[in-house]
Formats: C-alpha cells, sequence, structure tokens
C-alpha cells in the first residue's frame, strides 16, 4: 500500500521542490523502494502546451501524448521511471474535468462547489494506479500564500486525514536567507511560511531549508522550536555545484532517513549511490571540454531548454568530457553577411533546436549552411531537422522558394501541415483551423532505421521509439530530389510516410531528426544521439 509525500514550497518560488522531490525520490529507489512522482500546478492552463517558452519553460512530453511541466523530466532523469499523463494535474485540467462531468449530469442535479467536487477530482487524480508502489512523491506548484494553490493544499490536507499518519507525511521547502549586513542566516522567512501552513491545516513534518551555507546547530534548534518539528528533522539544503551533487547531499544530511522514520520503516545500512558518486565524479573531474553551440530562439531563458541541456551534458558523461554551451540567439546571423562564420567559427559541433514560428528561422539555416558547408558536426531537433531540410533544398536542389507552411503560402513547401497520421493502427486527423491546444503529434512514435546509415550504428538497432511533439512534417514528396542532393532519408515512419530522419552520408556527423530525443536521456544512460554527437565533437577538438 503506498505511502504518500507531499512537498510544498514557501517564501519565494525557484527553491527546487521539483530537484528536492526527484532527488528523494532517487534515495528511496536507491535503497529498492518502489516510487512514482506528481506535479500539481496551480495555473488554469489545461496544460502547458499553449504556453510560451520564455514565460513557461520547456514543455515536457510523456510517452503518453501529455504535454507536461518541465519538472516532470526532472523525475524521469533522476529515477528512470517514465512519467505519464497521470503524473501532472493543472487547476484548469481539474476544473475542465469536473465542469465536463456537471454538464453530463454525472451530479444528479447538485450544486458543485470547489469543496467537495474539486477537492475530490485532485485527491482521486494522486491516489490513481499507486496500488504497486511503495512511496507516491507529490510536489505541489507555487508558493504557500499563493490563492491559486489554496484547493491543492485542501485536497492533500483531506487526503492526509484519510490516509493517517502512517501513510501521508507533509515536507515543505522554505528558504534561509543570509543578511551580509547582518552576519546571520535569517529563520523568520522560514516561521512564517510554515505559519502560513498552518492556516489552511497542514503542520510539516520535515523542513528543506535552502541556504548558501551550512545552518549552524542552535538556528536548526531554533526552526524545530518555532515550526513544531523535531530537530532532526530540519534538514539544510545547501547550494550544489550540479543537481547531480543534490541526491548525495540529502542524503548525507539524513533526509532519506527521517521519512523512512516518520513511516517506522528499517533504515539500516545505506542505499546505493555508486551511480550518483560516477556522474558527479565526471563533471568535477572531466578529461577535457568542447564547445557545443545551440542556435535557437529562446536563448533569453534556459528553462525553454532544460531536457536539451541536460541530455547535452550526458552525452558529455559518456566520452568523460566537459560540454561547454555557447547559447546563440539565431536572430543574430540575420544582421549581416557573415556573421554565422564570425560566431561559429571554432566550435566543435552546432546543434539547432525546436521552436514555433518565423523569427529567428534566415539565423537558423545559416547556422545549417554552416555545418554542412565546414564539416562541423550538426544535430537538428524536430524543427532543427526542418531547417535542414530547408537549407538543402534551397542552397542544393536551388528550390530558392523553398520554405515551411508555418510561415505563410510559400513555392515549394517542403515543410507543410501534419493532417493526418498513424497512432498504432488508428487515424489521426488534425485541421489548420482547429484548436492549437493538444493537437500536435503528440508522444512516442516508432520509425525503422535505413540499413549502412549512421544513425543505425548510432542506436545499434533497426526500430526505435522516440517523442514527438510538432505540428508540421517534412513533406515526403521531395525526398527524391533531396536525395539526389546528397541529403539522406535514413529514417522513417513504419508506413514510410512521414520523414523521421535525415543525414548526409559525406558528413563527419550530420543528423537531423523530427522528434525530441533529449525528453528520454538520462545521467547514468545518456541518449545514443547526443553521446554521438558529444563523440563527434570530441574528435572534431583535435582537428581544430
Amino acid at each position: 500500500m503506498a505511502r504518500f509525500v507531499f512537498i510544498t514550497g514557501g517564501v519565494v518560488s525557484s527553491l527546487g521542490k521539483g530537484i528536492a522531490a526527484a532527488s528523494l525520490a532517487a534515495t528511496l529507489q536507491a535503497r529498492g523502494y518502489k516510487v512514482r512522482l506528481r506535479k500539481l500546478d496551480p495555473y488554469l492552463n489545461v496544460d502547458p502546451g499553449t504556453m510560451s517558452p520564455l514565460q513557461h519553460g520547456e514543455v515536457f512530453v510523456t510517452d503518453d501524448g501529455a504535454e507536461t511541466d518541465l519538472d516532470l523530466g526532472h523525475y524521469e532523469r533522476f529515477t528512470g521511471v517514465h512519467a505519464s499523463k497521470a503524473d501532472n494535474w493543472t487547476t484548469g485540467r481539474i476544473y475542465a474535468e469536473v465542469i465536463a462531468a456537471e454538464r453530463r449530469g454525472d451530479y444528479l442535479g447538485g450544486t458543485v462547489q470547489v469543496i467537495p467536487h474539486i477537492t475530490d477530482k485532485i485527491k482521486e487524480g494522486i491516489q490513481a494506479d499507486t496500488d504497486s508502489l511503495d512511496f507516491v512523491l507529490v510536489e505541489i506548484g507555487g508558493t504557500v500564500g499563493d490563492i491559486e494553490s489554496l484547493p491543492f493544499l485542501e485536497a492533500i490536507r483531506q487526503l492526509a486525514n484519510e490516509l493517517g499518519p502512517t501513510r501521508s507525511l507533509f515536507m515543505h521547502l522554505t528558504l534561509v536567507p543570509y543578511i551580509p549586513a547582518a552576519g546571520e542566516l535569517k529563520t523568520k522567512p522560514t516561521q512564517h511560511s510554515v505559519k502560513e501552513l498552518l492556516g489552511v491545516g497542514i503542520q510539516p513534518q520535515i523542513l528543506l531549508c535552502r541556504c548558501d551555507r551550512p545552518i549552524p546547530e542552535n538556528e536548526r534548534k531554533k526552526i524545530a522550536l518555532f515550526c513544531n518539528v523535531r530537530p532532526e528533522s530540519v534538514i539544510p539544503a545547501l547550494d550544489c555545484s550540479t543537481i547531480y551533487e543534490v541526491p548525495l547531499n540529502y542524503h548525507n544530511e539524513g533526509l532519506d532517513r527521517e521519512v523512512l522514520r516518520h513511516f517506522n520503516l528499517s533504515f539500516y545500512g545505506e542505499p546505493d549511490m555508486r551511480r550518483w558518486e560516477r556522474v558527479v565524479s565526471s563533471i568535477k573531474n572531466p578529461e577535457g571540454e568542447v564547445t557545443v553551440a545551440v542556435v535557437g530562439k529562446y536563448t533569453g531563458l534556459l528553462d525553454a531548454y532544460k531536457s536539451l541541456g541536460e541530455a547535452l551534458a550526458h552525452g558529455g558523461f559518456a566520452h568523460n568530457v566537459k560540454v561547454k554551451l555557447d547559447w546563440v540567439d539565431s536572430e543574430v546571423f540575420e544582421a549581416g553577411e557573415g556573421e554565422a562564420v564570425a560566431r561559429l567559427e571554432g566550435v566543435h559541433g552546432i546543434l539547432v533546436p525546436g521552436g514555433f514560428g518565423e523569427r529567428g528561422t534566415g539565423g537558423k539555416i545559416e547556422a545549417v549552411r554552416f555545418a554542412r558547408e565546414r564539416k562541423v558536426p550538426f544535430f537538428g531537433i524536430c524543427f532543427g531537422m526542418q531547417m535542414a531540410v530547408i537549407e538543402a533544398a534551397r542552397n542544393l536542389v536551388g528550390l530558392k522558394g523553398a520554405s515551411s507552411t508555418e510561415f505563410g503560402p510559400c513555392a515549394d513547401p517542403v515543410v507543410g501541415l501534419l493532417t493526418e497520421w498513424l497512432r498504432g493502427n488508428q487515424v489521426e486527423r488534425r485541421n489548420a483551423s482547429g484548436d492549437l491546444g493538444g493537437t500536435m503529434r503528440l508522444g512516442a512514435y516508432a520509425a525503422h532505421l535505413a540499413e549502412d546509415s549512421l544513425v543505425r550504428a548510432v542506436y545499434g538497432q533497426a526500430d526505435i521509439e522516440e517523442r514527438h511533439r510538432h505540428r508540421y512534417e517534412v513533406n515526403v514528396n521531395y525526398r527524391e530530389r533531396l536525395e539526389a542532393a546528397g541529403l539522406r532519408f535514413s529514417g522513417m515512419s513504419p508506413d514510410g510516410e512521414l520523414p523521421e530522419i535525415v543525414e548526409y552520408p559525406d558528413h563527419p556527423w550530420f543528423i537531423g531528426v523530427q522528434f525530441h530525443p533529449e525528453l528520454k536521456s538520462k545521467p547514468f544512460a545518456p541518449h545514443p544521439l547526443f553521446a554521438g554527437f558529444v563523440g563527434a565533437a570530441v574528435r572534431q577538438a583535435r582537428l581544430v
């Protein structure tokens, strides 16, 4: 029977609730327990799929096609447990389902209210499909005191009462700031944050105190006294040089032992944390360094490329090198002739990531051209692959009007709106005038890799399954002319209709993929495409 750990945050946002939840899950997993993580988000969007990456950050996509919060990416990377649609609930999704039920008449004429109908729906989502688990860790988004999160807090309060203390635990992450002028760590923000929680009927049993220096013993005792917890349950959450050190630090501070003690579970012996030690050692003791230019349009907020940055780091782990990322706004290449040459000279690899809209596309195409002509290792992901195909159509095939219908009508729609495709044995259809939310090709789809192709050698197998998130597709009708010009279509959908991967056989390493391989990369299991790309960058570094 599953035990539930509810993780809340106070004082300020961005303290690291997601990393804390993932780290605790990793240490419990290392002790042999079966874990799952879930995220409750207080915003009114049904999912983050229609939100700007510059506002929300990355949209993480699951195998079953859910567009979710980026914290689910941390959950997968830290535990290896694949997330699903059931693991991310927003206020918008909760209300949408309750209102749909009301319209059907499910409530038999009753008045539909936040309590009990909304809170019951939240509790139902938290507990769904958890019977086989030892621990379910539930992160509540936002900051305690925000009006938006009140229904979620009320729901977990009710659920904890129903489950009892042997199956529920509240863990609260707060800030203990250091004030230089006073030369002191201040505990008052934590006290006030816990008071906010008490005001909604929740008494936390464990406090995670984010700080930039060790908390003296007397300060920990003070926090424990005023917040009504055991001193051993005041856990310092010290800043780390890498997020992959956080599970080790939390374990060393006794977090997993305090959780097990609360549930009266044995914590004798140590968990096997060796894979985390190996990852941290690789980060802190690399044997070399390569520079990869990431030419994108959302470089103003690096959270927009969260999984991408982590997957490139994982590729470095595979070769024990540090991957230095040079984040380049693609629009800088549109300033004048030769800008791409000046900016990309000397990098060891070029990656063009996903994106939406026409802004910055000219710069991305210039980056592709530079990589192709200069024989610099290139990796194009989703929109990046489409830019690689358009670049080939314009500069190798001679189709100067080649473009994507995403940007409007064009002479040669080398990339066009995807209106129909197969998902298993089912045909899915979309149209240009339909809703934008949740209507892309989303989730895991299969692809077949061509014999004697670079990508087949990279994967070491003929058939793969990767996660997609896109509305436009490379037009297969241009395949013959593009391949005649040298761009090989080396990966196709099982029915042969949708191009999944392109490459140049005469290039040291040039691959474009329609899917998002970064979503499946793990620190202890780097994705083969990222390991291969970084390996090519290492070879390039030896040539420069």
